[in-house]
């Protein structure tokens, strides 16, 4: 691969995850603050962006991927994303939110599989190219992450207004982009997106135990992204936004460890250290606040195991157990049920508990960290007792 290209599909994906930080981690606190929004609003605004992932998947596999072009759609999207950017920023009441950002998560999701499949349809060697060009996102999340923590832009409409600046550059860059054709070859079905073919790996009692497992930790997850931030500020943490990047930063950190990992601990402690480090971190959560701020930075910085070690460590597995006959299903299955149903049920479920525990417009953070503190208590318990397996195939 030609190093004109390489640079190319980097700047690509720190554009396109330059758009999704600007607002995703701030979204809630902007609500709360300028918004008046209750904690059902700010979890149904999170759940759009799930609802918008399980969409994704048939819009690129049914339609993009046969008959146009991926850099041009990419283009089309990130512009009408734009356009629809502008009118978020302009909401003044949140009984009108939801709609807009459901409209805007179904144009923007779709761009987190084309940029995939873009670079990995460009790259020589994926394993030796796309992780250099996909860590450029991560990069970018931490960029982004401390301009609006340095210029104090986490609770106004400048979230949105960044991304919507960083939209229409993508727009406009993406049509420069190396052409990436349909492939009318492809036939795609509803049953392979849905990775109904991967429902035989079910047989296997560890392999479903992970499945249900994955599916269930991320009610928590979602917690995490849709109240970490209004939660660190009520803290008392100053400058939360860039303390918050700590968390992509030890996320770099844990993924150069995971080989390692691997070899010390193997599949089944790896994925239970990820899930006592969720427990942790609630708890840290929960807990700190201005007179123990050293709980804040370790919930903050224990995102890198949290993920690495759970999500990461999770697609490997999956990619060992399916093996090339289900690989794509089977992948294809776990990212519907994790981030599609998972997350949109954690999401709706965090906005419930944050009412729940709201009196006279204070939450009691404590009491809500403790609810995905107790999900993740549950399904660490269920993982220990039931999943066996502790190996991946040498060929993954």
């Amino acid at each position: 691969m030609k190093n004109s290209t390489r640079f190319q599909l980097m700047a690509m994906m720190f554009l396109l995850y330059f758009i999704w930080g600007s607002w995703y981690g701030q979204m809630s606190k902007y609500m709360f603050t300028a918004l008046n929004a209750t904690g059902s609003q700010v979890g149904n605004a999170y759940a759009a962006f799930s609802i918008a992932q399980i969409i994704a998947p048939f819009f690129v596999g049914m339609i993009a991927d046969r008959y146009f072009a991926a850099q041009k759609v990419l283009g089309v999207l990130s512009l009408a994303g734009a356009v629809l950017l502008y009118f978020i920023s302009g909401i003044t009441d949140a009984g009108n939110f939801f709609g807009i950002i459901l409209l805007y998560c179904i144009s923007f999701a779709p761009m987190m599989s084309l940029t995939t499949s873009i670079a990995m349809q460009q790259v020589t060697n994926s394993e030796k190219d796309f992780p250099a060009i996909r860590v450029m996102g991560t990069v970018s999340w931490i960029v982004v992450s401390n301009i609006i923590g340095f210029y104090g832009f986490g609770d106004n409409v400048m979230i949105f207004k960044i991304s919507m600046v960083a939209s229409v550059i993508l727009g406009i860059y993406s049509f420069f982009l190396p052409n990436t054709p349909p492939k009318p070859s492809t036939k795609t079905s509803f049953s392979d997106i849905l990775g109904l073919d991967a429902f035989t790996l079910f047989k296997d009692r560890s392999f479903a135990i992970f499945f249900i497992s994955s599916l269930l930790i991320c009610i928590p997850l979602s917690f995490y992204y849709a109240m970490a931030n209004p939660s660190l500020t009520d803290s008392g943490m100053t400058n939360v936004e860039n303390k918050m990047s700590l968390g992509q930063a030890s996320e770099v950190v844990f993924m150069l460890l995971i080989p390692l990992a691997f070899t010390r601990l193997g599949v089944k402690w790896m994925l239970i250290v990820g899930l006592i480090a969720w427990i942790v971190r609630f708890i840290g959560f929960g807990y700190g606040d201005a007179n123990n701020e050293w709980l804040l930075y370790l919930a903050i910085i224990l995102h890198g195991i949290c993920y690495d070690f759970f999500f990461v460590t999770g697609q490997i597995y999956t990619d060992s157990k399916a093996g090339e006959k289900y690989r794509s299903s089977a992948q294809g299955l776990i990212s519907i049920a994790t981030y599609g149903i998972g997350m949109g049920i954690g999401s709706w479920l965090a906005g419930i508990v944050a009412d729940m525990y709201t009196v006279g417009g204070v939450k009691n953070w404590t009491s809500i960290w403790m609810v995905p503190a107790g999900i993740a208590a549950v399904v660490l318990v269920l993982f220990i007792l039931f999943f066996k397996d502790n190996k991946v195939k040498a060929a993954a």
